[in-house]
């Protein structure tokens, strides 16, 4: 079985930490101490994409509004159907409490 390489303790720590954050202006704080201002924006612009492929948006409309390349979105795409998860596990939580509010 192939091992995932990213998977460390110092990874889960890191995980774990940013389970601790309570709000967005931690959230921010933190993420800006991280990470560079491209590399947020760059993640954040990959959340939208992951959004957008959700809700089965054309790659040529979110290459448009997003400005990122098709090469990213086919990339973002394909963690999107195949990967762990994840993206599709947040948006649900995410339009669950959406649902619950209204």
């Amino acid at each position: 079985m192939k091992k995932n390489r990213w998977m460390t303790k110092q990874s889960d720590d890191l995980f774990e930490s940013i389970l601790k954050l309570n709000n967005l202006d931690e959230t921010r704080r933190f993420f800006r101490d991280l990470l560079t201002e491209e590399e947020i924006r760059e993640f954040a612009l990959r959340w939208q994409v992951a959004q957008m492929l959700s809700k089965k948006i054309p790659y040529s409309q979110i290459e448009k509004r997003t400005g990122m390349s098709s090469t990213t979105i086919a990339r973002v795409s394909r963690w999107f159907n195949k990967g762990m998860g994840g993206y599709k596990l947040l948006i649900t939580k995410i339009n669950s409490l959406h649902h619950h509010r209204r």
